[in-house]
């Protein structure tokens, strides 16, 4: 997979995209989070999963259980590759603005 496309297929679950808002609020256990979706502990476990493995959540020891974070290397990598395109629409957009109008025939 390229870069970006990882963290975008983890992001295509509904799920998984509402424990990314959760975590992105504050750090969260898996039991935090359980309380907050409509999925079992074992369905949040397997959606962390995929999302650690794709680098948008890192998992941070805490007691007898992990405490979840936004991983912000994988969120950079996710976000370099979108402001690829977003400089390349500026950068056309930039162009198109300063090229003097056209004359009325």
């Amino acid at each position: 997979m390229t870069v970006g496309s990882a963290q975008f297929a983890a992001l295509g679950d509904p799920t998984r995209r509402a424990i990314i808002e959760l975590i992105a609020a504050r750090p969260r256990s898996v039991a935090e989070i359980t309380r907050e979706v409509t999925v079992s502990q074992s369905a949040v476990s397997q959606h962390l999963k995929v999302l650690r493995e794709s680098r948008l959540v890192r998992a941070e020891p805490k007691g007898a259980s992990n405490v979840y974070h936004i991983d912000p290397a994988g969120l950079g990598q996710m976000r370099a590759w979108l402001d690829r395109f977003w400089s390349k629409t500026l950068s056309a957009y930039k162009v198109a603005v300063e090229q003097p109008p056209e004359e009325s025939q």
